[in-house]
């Protein structure tokens, strides 16, 4: 929300309050708390004005500070809050400390320090340098006469040629400065400034990133309203913003995601090949069939089939049952599909629409979400009479697990979650929580309901989703995907926007509708998208009114698909261990090019590229021509497909058929790729083959394939490659193992293959056969 008008004045109505100066300091159990009047005390009638304000600062883990920022304390606390990881005392604890300059709190690395002389300034600091700071003006209680609002607003300073980043998956320009971002969940697709996942997590490339604890609305204006600041405020009491200090965007986003949670690691099927029937197409089981037919005909691997809206009956949704005038025999026909290597899921959301049977239970059971007068909240909008599941009541959220309980039984794998944007204000929770705070956090509870179940029947690792609405914290459920896109290159660009802003935002994994959501993409669009769509963290076919099997394109079509399906699922073991990555470290699979290269200022803005993983540099070709300009980093990189190398740092362009892309190693790379290109679960180290691009004579670099390291050695055109884990294959295990590499392509090859039965440690004679 915008305060002022201009340098000098505020907006009409708006009234303000700040800290002037600090009146008292207290210290103590790794904590500050201070006391600042909003005028100056020049003498004893000047302290029985008000306002003043309480501000804490406090120490969650090393190298990250909250400052809590109160005016009332009286108002009732109500939920939801987010669900933060903090370390105890015994295993961290921040020091505190004031004389009459200053009170200083300390966590690792990074301080904050509130001026107790000269004019109100709050500095963060790390490594002797001033991150950021709030100074006069910066911190204050913002009232609005005209609405009643009272506002509580921070300003923090933008260094010159800083660039902000995150704030969710948000589809506009990939630098943030500039713009008024909104936390607001909303149903608005990729084609405006709405977002399906809202995060108030801003990242910076000057060192820190800020977090701002506060489920409902905030309002960020990066460098807009005040253009050398990013203000945020939020209509409240008491608002607790964190500064994470980095020093890299690598370690800023580990440092988040070990606060807000990390993502689980998903199944190693998930990143194969989904197909679905898409939305309101025509379908029944003879349909799937001919799909799932063409596809094996056409010798497409296909790992996940998905059932859009219509496998419930039409105004039911959600009802979770089969619509057997479809489907007369659910169970029989998942068990057909099963028999054929594949994995299923189904669509379902949280709304229960009025003719479903679960209505009328969940109303007399008390489930869904009600009016303040008691009436169940229902409207027309998606579906006639609608009503939401209830999440923040534990027993409405065993009710809903039990109906998917039932799916998992028949032989469901997955869930695609969608919807839990539109949420209403006019409502009452079942646990008193402020409806407000509640509207972005209820995908929260959704989701973790869902992935909870599938968590408990099919076991760890082994939990997935689809889901379209997120908030902090929500990355502990993947898989997110994009949305609503239009089949356009223009959609196409938006779409990976969002993903990579999302990527900035602590999500690991990330997923998008190839060829677009709405509309029928050209031939030439879909192959494009394509490629972009086997080159992501999760590959999905997926329309709204037409399907999106590729034969219906074009042949080429079928080749394209087929030439990248495999080429992904060549490259699992490079990219599982990429998964492995986001899930211990929070550092998502698709990578902004500025978290790889943070120190290259050509890489702040490029948003029509990415890394996938640390080594793989992917430029999407978003026209029918195939012509293409991407920007190489620093040294020598060699385009996986052919084996030629551009050297950097500069820009490239290049024109790529359909059957291309730009895909490049990074120097002194090592790419393991598998043997197998048929399905995306599979021992990655049998029969392995490693890559090494760029390596130096004499260097050795390691590699990590199924969790096993291995150390690669270059020994003039040979390489060496050596591993003391006794997971490794035999001939590695004993000793190493040597090949010559193949000359005149950019890169040298290694295979590794299981020559004899794998070592078994601890094992009786008797047994070893």
């Amino acid at each position: 929300m915008k305060f002022t008008d201009g340098y000098w004045l505020l907006r009409e109505g708006v009234t303000a309050a700040h800290p002037v100066e600090v009146l008292d300091v207290s210290a103590g159990s790794g904590a500050l708390e201070i006391h600042a009047p909003t005028q100056p005390i020049r003498h004893r009638g000047d302290l029985l004005k008000g306002p003043v304000v309480t501000i804490g600062a406090h120490a969650p883990m090393p190298d990250v500070i909250g400052v809590t920022f109160t005016h009332f304390e009286g108002e009732e606390p109500r939920g939801p809050q987010f669900e933060l990881n903090r370390l105890g005392k015994e295993e961290f604890q921040a020091h505190a400390e004031y004389d009459d300059d200053s009170a200083t709190l300390t966590a690792g690395a990074l301080s904050v320090r509130v001026s107790r002389t000269g004019p109100w300034h709050v500095d963060f600091l790390a490594d002797g340098r001033t991150l950021t700071s709030s100074g006069p003006k910066g911190m204050g209680i913002m009232r609005d006469t005209g609405s009643g609002g009272h506002y509580l607003r921070e300003q923090l300073n933008l260094g010159v040629g800083t660039h902000v980043f995150g704030l969710g998956e948000r589809f506009g320009p990939l630098v943030k400065n500039g713009q008024v971002v909104d936390m607001w969940n909303a149903d608005g697709g990729t084609a405006t400034e709405q977002a399906y996942k809202n995060v108030p997590f801003y990242l910076t490339d000057a060192g820190y990133g800020v977090f701002v604890d506060h489920p409902g609305r905030v309002s960020f204006e990066v460098g807009s309203e005040a253009v050398s600041r990013v203000q945020f405020s939020a209509e409240t009491q008491q608002l607790t913003y964190y500064v994470i200090y980095g020093p890299t965007p690598k370690d800023i986003i580990r440092k988040y995601t070990a606060l807000t949670g990390r993502p689980a690691l998903p199944p190693a099927w998930s990143f194969g090949l989904w197909l679905s029937t898409s939305f309101t197409t025509s379908y029944d089981e003879a349909t799937v069939s001919s799909f799932i037919d063409g596809m094996k005909e056409r010798e497409l691997p296909l790992s996940v089939f998905h059932f859009d809206c219509f496998w419930m009956r039409e105004f039911n949704w959600c009802d979770f049952e089969w619509d057997p005038r479809v489907f007369p025999d659910p169970e029989g026909m998942l068990a057909r599909l099963k028999e054929r290597g594949l994995h299923i899921s189904v669509w379902i959301n949280p709304y229960i629409a009025q003719r479903s049977p679960l209505f009328a239970e969940g109303k007399a059971l008390g489930h869904l979400l009600r009016r303040p007068d008691g009436s169940v909240w229902q409207w027309d909008l998606w579906q006639p009479g609608m009503a939401l599941v209830d999440f923040t009541s534990p027993a409405a959220r065993e009710w809903y697990a039990a109906k998917l309980e039932a799916l998992l039984a028949q032989g469901v794998d997955c869930f695609k979650t969608d919807f839990g944007e539109r949420v209403p204000l006019d409502v009452a929770y079942a646990d008193g929580g402020d409806p407000e705070r509640m509207h972005n956090y209820y995908t929260y509870l959704y989701n973790r309901t869902v992935f909870d179940v599938l968590r408990k029947h099919r076991g760890e690792g082994e939990a997935v989703v689809f889901a379209r609405s997120a908030t902090a914290g929500s990355q502990k459920f993947p898989v997110h995907w994009g949305g609503d896109c239009e089949a356009t290159y223009a959609s196409m660009a938006e779409s990976l926007r969002g993903g990579l802003s999302l990527g900035l935002s602590g999500f690991g994994y990330w997923s998008h509708d190839i060829g677009g959501f709405e509309g029928t993409p050209t031939p030439a669009l879909f192959k494009r998208w394509l490629a972009f769509g086997l080159l992501s963290s999760h590959s999905r076919l997926h329309g709204s009114s037409s399907y999106r099997v590729p034969w219906l394109f074009d042949e080429e079509s079928v080749d394209v698909l087929r030439l990248f399906t495999r080429l992904k699922l060549r490259l699992m073991p490079y990219l599982y261990e990429a998964a492995r990555t986001a899930h211990a470290q929070g550092v998502p699979m698709m990578r902004a090019m500025v978290l790889e290269f943070p120190d290259d200022p050509g890489c702040a803005h490029l948003e029509r590229q990415y890394m996938l993983g640390s080594d793989l540099l992917v430029a999407p070709v978003f026209s029918d021509d195939g012509d293409v300009s991407y920007y190489v980093p620093e040294g020598t990189w060699t385009h996986f497909l052919t084996g030629r190398t551009v050297t950097g740092p500069r820009w490239v362009r290049e024109n790529h058929g359909f059957a291309s892309v730009p895909l490049l190693v990074r120097p002194g790379a090592v790419i393991p790729v598998g043997s197998v290109e048929d399905r995306p679960d599979y021992p990655y180290a049998d029969g392995v083959t490693l890559h090494a691009y760029g390596l130096a004579r004499g260097a050795q670099v390691t590699t990590v394939v199924d969790g096993v390291t291995f150390t690669v050695v270059r020994e003039g055109d040979t390489l060496r490659a050596s591993s003391s884990d006794p997971r490794a294959p035999w001939a590695l295990a004993a000793g190493g193992r040597t090949a010559r590499a193949a000359a005149g392509t950019g890169f040298l090859s290694l295979e590794l293959e299981q020559e004899q039965e794998p070592r078994r440690e601890n094992v009786p004679d008797q047994e070893r056969g």
